[in-house]
């Protein structure tokens, strides 16, 4: 029975062969429930070059591969023609792919999945209509339509997903205690234990199987859309999947019944794959690195003591697992609450950063599955390849060695000193509009360099089509897209496009995109150098002073103005001017219209660019200003120095920004530096001295230089093995520690007094150093009557 054409969102994607033959089976949300599509046959594809097709067809049946070789007209990048190697197994493909490697026979778009190029060569991005046959056999038994002979097309749908977060709680040695699980209006924790009176929310079961099998019930009856965690996937479903395999039984999550598959990668220990049918699994770190937040650290304690002012009260893990297997045994209805909590604080950081609605945006924008991470190169595959392959050509592959590396943004050396009234102009996504304005693009580079006469010219002999590209189109479009979103106050939108646009650079100059080529990535780096000079120059012909550049952003000194008004006035007539000048550039000497566009968004009243420590020249990507807000009180903004630093101390985060807010309001300082250094002494601030600072690698590759925290987690672990208690350093973390007399020693396991002298001399001063000389004052006169008493 053939039905009508329905509208969903891809959930899953998978290849699957039957007798021989390899199927795609999709898993899609709709406005009426979960929908199961299977294809009909697929074919996997690679290329090689024309030349290689007899002795490629020689090699795979020699080697028993069954293979269709079609000669096309698409070519490669070099210009020579390519044929198609169709296999009707993935299987067959992936064998053929190694054995063709070891012939020396290079294929071409060799790792692209089966499902991901179905999708790609369609244009369907997230939303899809589909049709196919529907399968009536046993339908009324099950939450979900399933088709086959299936046909997706592209459409833009957003749909409601049905969301439920896990966490677990076990052992040190991985043993089940509980599971939680909750959602908007639905909590449940099933608990290994005798039933007590408690809350109905809780489900009492005898053993680990009854809480295997009750948490399959549940989250089958409940049927999410996603599945939401914290480390979800390398902790929770690892330990899940461990248990539920010790203990023989199948741990039949998927929508259809079937297993949940988990893999940790052969590269990378700490990585994992998972998948389950008709469900996502998104983890709520990988999700939130994607969308580009930053934390000290992402454990979830700190995250949602970050976001949502609430957490628990410990970050002390191995006292948290004592703490949890102690509950375990004496008090299973604190262990309960504990264990919901996990689940609803993970809810409540999705829902307070929007997660969801941009992971949903990014795969309606560029294909990519919502629990993909990272998936920069991915995107940019997604939207660039069919575009190439209607142009007639297929995509290169990545560079052996990773490639060279392409030049950096453009830093200009600083003008260290104390100003008033600074003006910061910032180029609005600088590189994205270099890329429209010049039309820099794979295709256009191939293309320029065969007809170079009527070409734009790029850096280190980069020439580009003025006419055959994709790259500049893409960005336009996602530009338009993002102005819309802005307009209609859509940040989730907004923030999804930004992203997706200013990593196309990234791209582009990475070893790990098959585009790469130094000539792209230098041609849009080494442009925004030149944009930022003549900028600069252009600046100071005006007669304003240039004190600093970085990659996007001029810092103007407005040396004789000392009215905010007519400071204001400046930057937006510099606004105006700039751009002007910018379009007559480029359309007299290329003939192009010009897509840069400098702002004037920030004015600091008053601004400091430190000396590089212990040196006369300027800083770089460091500084602080007082921030000019217009019927606002100013704001106080710091750039790479101590304060915004993870690895200083709490006193060191308080201390700076007090001193800085009294130099710029003109006040005497030397009475609180005095203050402070007192308080130091007298043992006033020891909780606030505490480092904290990640252990990079296992602590045994620390050998040739060992700083002061691995010393540290060394002496913790050496008396944890005294004193029986699990070793907590050995493999990377979190050590938080104290510079004693006897030198560095770990929090926990604190035996001398603390060294004062190195606090005032390695947190203090250097603060005091970066600003006291422009006001005259040295740190020195300030406390030598004080040092001498000591």
């Amino acid at each position: 029975m053939q039905n009508t054409p329905l509208k969903g969102f891809l959930l899953t994607r998978n290849a699957i062969e039957k007798n021989g033959r390899t199927y795609i089976e999709f898993w899609l949300s709709t406005p009426d429930g979960p929908v199961k599509v299977t294809t009909e046959q697929q074919n996997a594809v690679m290329f090689i070059a024309w030349k290689d097709e007899q002795a490629a067809c020689s090699v795979l049946k020699h080697s028993s591969i069954s293979v269709k070789s079609t000669r096309l007209k698409l070519k490669t990048f070099t210009q020579d023609l390519v044929c198609a190697l169709y296999f009707t197994t993935t299987s067959a493909f992936y064998r053929a792919r190694d054995i063709l490697k070891q012939a020396g026979i290079t294929s071409f778009e060799n790792d692209i999945r089966l499902a991901d190029r179905y999708l790609m060569e369609r244009f369907v991005c997230g939303g899809a209509f589909f049709t196919g046959d529907i399968e009536t056999s046993d339908l009324d038994s099950k939450a979900y339509i399933a088709m086959k002979n299936g046909r997706l097309k592209p459409t833009e749908y957003i749909p409601k997903l049905t969301l439920l977060s896990l966490d677990i709680e076990c052992s040190l040695d991985g043993e089940l205690y509980s599971v939680g699980l909750s959602s908007a209006e639905y909590k449940k924790v099933i608990m290994i234990g005798k039933p007590q009176h408690s809350e109905e929310w809780i489900d009492w079961v005898a053993d680990e199987r009854s809480l295997l099998e009750g948490l399959i019930s549940h989250v089958m009856d409940f049927d999410p859309d996603l599945i939401i965690g914290w480390n979800i996937v390398n902790f929770d479903f690892k330990i899940l999947t461990e248990r539920a395999k010790k203990l023989n039984i199948k741990l039949r999550l998927g929508r259809d019944g079937s297993e949940v598959y988990w893999r940790e990668s052969r590269n990378d220990s700490n990585l994992a794959f998972m998948s389950i049918a008709g469900r996502v699994v998104i983890d709520g770190i990988d999700s939130l690195k994607t969308a580009t937040y930053q934390f000290d650290s992402f454990s979830l304690e700190n995250v949602a003591q970050t976001l949502l002012g609430e957490g628990k009260d410990t970050q002390d893990v191995d006292n948290r697992i004592a703490a949890i297997s102690h509950d375990f045994l004496h008090n299973k209805m604190k262990l309960a609450r504990y264990n919901l909590q996990d689940c609803q604080l993970v809810e409540r950081v999705f829902a307070k950063t929007n997660l969801i609605d941009y992971l949903l945006l990014r795969s309606q924008l560029t294909g990519l599955e919502l629990d993909k991470i990272g998936g920069s190169v991915a995107a940019f595959v997604n939207l660039y390849l069919p575009k190439l392959h209607r142009a007639g050509y297929v995509s290169p592959n990545r560079p052996v060695n990773g490639g060279l590396a392409s030049p950096g943004g453009y830093v200009m050396d600083s003008f260290p000193g104390l100003y008033k009234n600074v003006l910061v102009l910032d180029f609005k996504s600088l590189y994205p509009s270099i890329i429209r304005t010049f039309k820099i693009d794979p295709l256009g580079l191939t293309e320029g360099l065969l007809e170079p006469d009527n070409a734009i010219p790029g850096f280190r002999g980069a020439l580009f089509s003025r006419d055959k590209h994709f790259l500049p189109d893409i960005i336009s479009s996602l530009w338009e897209q993002r102005d819309q979103a802005k307009k209609q106050q859509d940040a989730a939108r907004s923030q999804a496009i930004k992203i997706i646009m200013n990593s196309f650079y990234g791209v582009l100059g990475s070893g790990g995109c098959p585009f790469y080529d130094t000539r792209l990535a230098s041609s849009i780096t080494l442009r925004g150098h030149e944009i930022m000079q003549t900028t600069a120059a252009w600046i100071e012909s005006k007669g304003y002073k240039v004190i600093y550049g970085d990659t996007d952003s001029t810092f103007v000194w407005l040396e004789n103005i000392d009215s905010i008004e007519q400071s204001m006035q400046i930057g937006k007539q510099l606004e105006k001017e700039i751009n002007q000048l910018w379009r007559e550039k480029i359309q007299q000497q290329l003939d192009l219209p010009c897509f840069l566009e400098i702002e004037f968004e920030t004015l600091f009243s008053t601004f400091v660019m430190p000396t590089i420590r212990g040196a006369e020249t300027g800083s770089k990507k460091r500084y602080a200003g007082l921030k000019y807000q217009p019927n606002k009180p100013s704001e106080l903004v710091f750039k790479g120095l101590e304060t915004v630093r993870s690895d200083w101390t709490k006193l060191a985060k308080e201390f700076q920004p007090t001193l800085y807010s009294m130099v710029f309001d003109n006040q005497d300082v030397s009475a609180y530096l005095l203050d402070v250094i007192a308080k130091i002494r007298s043992g006033e601030c020891d909780e606030q001295l505490v480092y904290r600072k990640r252990l990079r690698q296992p602590l045994a590759l620390y050998t040739k230089n060992v700083p002061p925290h691995v010393k540290a987690a060394r002496i913790a672990d050496e008396q944890n093995t005294l004193l029986q208690q699990p070793l907590r350093y050995q493999n990377k973390g979190w050590i938080s520690y104290v510079i004693t007399l006897d030198g560095p020693q770990p929090i926990e396991y604190v035996t001398s007094e603390l060294d004062y002298e190195h606090y005032i001399d390695k947190q203090i001063r250097p603060i005091a150093e970066g600003i006291l000389p422009f006001i005259n004052v040295s740190f020195e006169d300030i406390t030598s009557d004080q040092l001498g008493l000591f």
